[in-house]
């Protein structure tokens, strides 16, 4: 005997009645319930994208240009992070998942600066500071280089001394101000810069001493390097010939001015047969740009990981 004949026999007309009175309830009660459950998730907003940090960006240094008034240190080539007293954010706005040992030192001072291991080892340090999981041990190799406390009224001069106290008060070895040095002259500043690369280092830093902080690309910070350096969205690629018949032969790449280029110099065996995605954004290194102001002898350095 089924289960519905049985309680059709067993149950008196009353309580059959009740029995199915209470599914029908149960059954408007229901239905309404998950409509709207369906609703909502279908009327959710989306997250919200990341809003990027405001920071100041370096021009380019000019080799003949004197460093009188400036204060120079090396360019360390890390993962700029930026601390607003709460989160520590990559500079699209995306929060920095950092071990809570490594953000409970952080003073309540805004900071500016690189997630730095050493020379050398950027590919190893992206790995680790990208995870949404952190990797305690790894995390422990990273120090927080921090060169400006970003909104603050001062002098770059003044700013720095607010940081040097900040740091030096937290006492953590991992937590350290980037040393600014006074330089002379423009030979002078061309000696450091060689004596910097031939140690494995990317270049120099220079900030105006007496500069007030101002987000975006200003007059009060540069960036002096051996080779030039910019980055592109890639926005198509075209196909290899020769050695290269079905592979990419080089990137189509688009400049910040909206000028475009075909990159193929630096790319591997691999990128060549996998190449960075239509929309990605990469880092290419040239000597000069040409009088129509595109980079001449471009050389592919490294895709710029999502942030």
């Amino acid at each position: 005997m089924s289960t519905r004949s049985f309680v059709s026999s067993r149950l008196q007309p009353p309580e059959a009645a009740a029995v199915k009175r209470r599914q029908v309830l149960v059954s408007l009660l229901t239905v309404p319930a998950l409509e709207r459950v369906a609703w909502a998730q279908a009327n959710m907003p989306a997250p919200a994208e990341p809003v990027p940090v405001r920071v100041q960006l370096a021009q380019t240094w000019s080799p003949v240009r004197s460093p009188k008034g400036f204060g120079v240190s090396e360019k360390l080539d890390g993962v700029r992070a930026v601390w607003d007293g709460q989160v520590l954010r990559f500079r699209s706005g995306r929060r920095i998942f950092a071990p809570a040992w490594f953000i409970s030192a952080l003073p309540p001072l805004a900071l500016d600066g690189e997630l730095w291991m050493a020379r050398g080892l950027f590919d190893r340090l992206s790995g680790v500071v990208r995870q949404s999981v952190p990797n305690d041990e790894a995390w422990r190799e990273v120090a927080y280089w921090v060169f400006d406390t970003p909104g603050q009224s001062g002098t770059f001069t003044e700013r720095l001394g607010l940081v040097q106290s900040a740091l030096a008060a937290a006492q953590v070895p991992w937590l350290k101000p980037v040393a600014q040095q006074v330089v002379k002259d423009a030979e002078a500043l061309q000696t450091l810069l060689n004596a910097t690369v031939r140690k494995g280092g990317e270049g120099l830093m220079l900030h105006r001493a007496d500069a007030l902080w101002q987000s975006g690309r200003t007059d009060a910070l540069f960036k002096f390097k051996p080779e030039l350096d910019d980055e592109g969205l890639v926005v198509g690629h075209q196909a290899g010939k020769g050695r290269f018949k079905g592979q990419t032969g080089a990137l189509l790449v688009q400049m910040p001015s909206g000028q475009r280029f075909a990159l193929g110099s630096g790319l591997s065996d691999a990128l060549r047969r996998d190449p960075p995605p239509v929309g990605s954004w990469i880092t290419y290194r040239y000597p000069e740009l040409t009088p129509s102001g595109l980079p001449r002898f471009a050389s592919f350095v490294r895709v710029r990981e999502a942030e």
